[in-house]
């Protein structure tokens, strides 16, 4: 068992796509939080009117 647990920690096939997933969430929360902001200031520049 504790061999398996050893392979496991040193195992790094799947590492690149780990940290490529991890950005692709990052940039989308980024980008739904800023279009977020940008649709209210736009909503309240259009109800100023």
């Amino acid at each position: 068992m504790k061999n398996k647990f050893r392979r496991l920690w040193k195992d790094e096939s799947g590492e690149d796509l780990i940290e490529y997933s991890l950005l692709v969430v990052l940039i989308a929360l980024i980008a739904v939080s800023a279009v977020a902001i940008v649709g209210l200031a736009v909503s309240d520049a259009f109800a100023s009117f």
